[in-house]
């Protein structure tokens, strides 16, 4: 059941709402994890019982005052919300959950992880994690979800009309981005919206996640970089050169960049699958480099929708980085992860979706156009004639992703679905 929306809002239901009520059924606290500005707050109202905002001026309060504040005390589940701002809260959480000994207590929102020393106690058994981004194709309502993630892995018949939707429709999802803020404002807006929110990371985000000093220009720079080689295995030499433009930059200084952009939620590279082969090919373990929202990307660039409808190569890459985003939130509900495949013959795969029993889809990714088509299947076809099947299984299904038209499968068994027919 869809969860009723609160504080008189006009709710956009979100596929976390299931995961949300999933795992508060069977953990005492969920802390619900993601960039800021995703709507992690407005989620977890539809089922908190009452809640606590916590400030940046409450992060020098002790412990002990904190317990006299009663910051815990009230209807369960009890929403607290950004507890990264007062991190003594994790450890109070931690024993309430201990002492009351019954799931769908707490309700945490995060914006940042906080370093590992700071969570001085594990959460296991206690705290389920769920990661918010932003809204999907699906969720924003510019995919019918006519053809689920749950029938292609059910092997179910996969056939959908094409949607009224244009490339230049998903060009414009690509620019707007899926920040729920943005979602009814016009496009040149919504990038005003994103290039407001990257100047910010550069300027004080990445410095306050842990209080280390950080060159803002160096970060813009290395955002810049992350936008030019988006859904590429860029190595760290190489975004550190890209960063550094005329003067070299020591890429430690950009993997410490990094490491904080990682801990904000906003990059999030696809890691490497690594089956076991029936040949004597080797697997490639770099991960692709990913932003959280393919609107960062393009705003860094500068890229509006004429640019990016006049560049098919740069269009493609960030194309890839809407379809990762919107995989990632469908995974969700699967119990499923997203990785990539590369070997050292240039056979590639950019994503493998694999549920945690096991059970995959390997998936390509193109704009459309029947050689694209033609040549995404004939990679897919030989993923599953190299992948050891014995081993991992056979996959469920060989899907190629393309931006708009219908969905059908293929003679030879690919199934072809476009992200706008594309749902949970």
């Amino acid at each position: 059941m869809a969860p009723t929306p609160r504080h008189g809002e006009q709710y956009l239901h979100r596929v976390a709402d299931g995961v949300l009520q999933r795992r508060l059924r069977s953990a005492p606290a969920v802390l619900i994890e993601g960039p800021r500005a995703c709507g992690k707050t407005t989620t977890a109202r539809q089922l908190a019982a009452s809640e606590v905002l916590l400030e940046r001026s409450m992060a020098s309060v002790s412990l002990a005052s904190l317990g006299s504040l009663a910051v815990l005390d009230g209807a369960a589940p009890r929403l607290v919300d950004e507890w990264q701002l007062v991190p003594d809260i994790w450890d109070m959480v931690r024993r309430e959950c201990d002492r009351r000994g019954v799931p769908g207590q707490f309700i945490l929102t995060g914006s940042a992880d906080p370093p590992a020393d700071v969570k001085q106690h594990s959460g296991v058994g206690r705290v389920a994690r769920v990661q918010m981004r932003p809204l999907s194709l699906f969720e924003s309502g510019l995919s019918t979800g006519a053809v689920s993630l749950r029938a292609l892995f059910e092997r179910a018949e996969c056939s959908a009309p094409a949607p009224s939707v244009e490339l230049g429709d998903v060009v414009e999802a690509v620019c707007r981005g899926g920040w729920p803020l943005c979602h009814l404002m016009d496009t040149d807006d919504a990038q005003d919206f994103v290039s407001d929110y990257l100047h910010e990371l550069a300027q004080t985000e990445v410095s306050a996640v842990d209080g280390t000093r950080r060159d803002p220009a160096g970060v813009a720079r290395l955002l810049v970089s992350l936008a030019r080689n988006v859904s590429t295995e860029a190595t760290m030499s190489t975004l550190a050169a890209d960063t550094g433009g005329e003067r070299p930059i020591d890429p430690r200084t950009t993997a410490s960049y990094l490491s904080a952009l990682q801990r904000l939620f906003i990059v999030e590279d696809v890691p490497a699958w690594s089956p076991r082969l029936r040949s004597r090919s080797r697997l490639r373990n770099a991960p692709k480099r990913q932003l959280t929202d393919p609107s960062l990307a393009a705003a860094a660039l500068g890229a509006d929708r004429e640019r990016l409808l006049a560049d098919p190569e740069t269009l493609g890459f960030l194309f890839e980085s809407l379809c990762v985003r919107d995989l990632r939130v469908y995974c969700q509900t699967q119990r499923a992860e997203l990785s990539h495949y590369r070997d050292n013959t240039g056979l590639e795969v950019d994503t493998v979706i694999r549920r945690r029993n096991g059970e995959w889809i390997a998936a390509e990714i193109k704009l459309g156009g029947r050689n694209a088509v033609d040549d995404a299947a004939a990679s897919l076809h030989r993923l599953r004639d190299r992948i050891d099947t014995a081993a991992v299984g056979e996959p469920r299904r060989l899907v190629v992703i393309t931006a708009t038209g219908f969905a059908y499968q293929r003679t030879d068994g690919v199934a072809v679905v476009p992200l706008t027919s594309l749902g949970p």
